[in-house]
């Protein structure tokens, strides 16, 4: 039996506003933050968060019109966001974004991997084409941003490069083949870029995100119970607490988990 979700999802824009407003700071205040998949889900959620701290942040999606969306939003509660269309796998187009990106606001101070996607098939039956697609999004597309702007971060001497990463790169389960390969991928590219980065003063995370009330879970899954997910401004929240450790400091890697989802012991 399919739950009602409609309240639970991600709420209404204007609770969404309400709760913007009950946690506005300026911790953030000067960063310039991209955000890959930013348009809506937990991309979303980190969006609005990480302006609520007071970052100028780029939502950059395949999605314009939900990221303008988002962006506009943000706009209208007096925080700072632009939209960016953004195909991740188009490595010419990351490298002409990135660049635009620090020619506007003269830094960039973090890169949030987050877009992503999936495909529910076992794997004699998904096709190739849908796993180049798993595979160029989940794993290549985090490998292209991260090229993109680590000689920017390299110059600077600072910087910060956030992979979202999923349990999926801690455990398996059937039907996921490709999403599975991608995520342990990311996870793994994610800590030798760490070993790499630090020697540069560039901070590398991956952030290990259990299931959210999403779209990404939500609209595949409908006879899913919302009530076992978290609240993707909680994942949102985490990336915050990363980007704000002191400079002397690095988190590679953290799980942020729902008290009671089942895909994590």
């Amino acid at each position: 039996m399919a739950h009602d979700v409609e309240d639970i999802r991600v709420g209404s824009r204007e609770e969404r506003a309400t709760r913007d407003d009950d946690t506005r700071d300026d911790a953030l205040d000067g960063c310039v933050v991209l955000v890959t998949g930013g348009a809506r889900g937990l991309g979303e959620a980190i969006v609005r968060r990480l302006a609520r701290s007071g970052a100028d942040v780029v939502a950059a999606d395949v999605r314009m019109d939900l990221a303008e969306s988002t962006a506009s939003a943000i706009r209208d509660g007096g925080g700072r966001a632009e939209a960016l269309e953004l195909d991740v796998m188009d490595a010419a187009r990351a490298e002409a974004a990135v660049r635009a990106i620090a020619d506007r606001f003269g830094r960039l101070d973090a890169l949030v991997n987050n877009a992503g996607v999936d495909v529910t098939a076992a794997f004699e039956e998904i096709s190739v084409e849908d796993w180049d697609r798993i595979l160029g999004v989940n794993l290549r597309g985090p490998v292209m941003t991260s090229r993109a702007v680590f000689p920017i971060m390299r110059e600077r001497g600072s910087g910060h490069i956030v992979n979202v990463v999923s349990t999926a790169a801690k455990r398996a389960w059937p039907n996921a083949s490709a999403y599975h390969a991608s995520k342990w991928g990311l996870l793994g590219f994610s800590h030798a870029l760490h070993s790499e980065g630090r020697l540069l003063g560039i901070k590398v995370s991956a952030v290990i995100a259990g299931g959210m009330r999403t779209p990404f879970l939500l609209d595949r899954f409908p006879d899913l119970d919302p009530n076992v997910l978290q609240d993707p401004a909680n994942v949102a929240d985490t990336i915050r607490y990363l980007l704000l450790q002191p400079d002397e400091t690095v988190i590679p890697e953290v799980m942020v988990i729902p008290m009671r989802e089942s895909s994590w012991p």
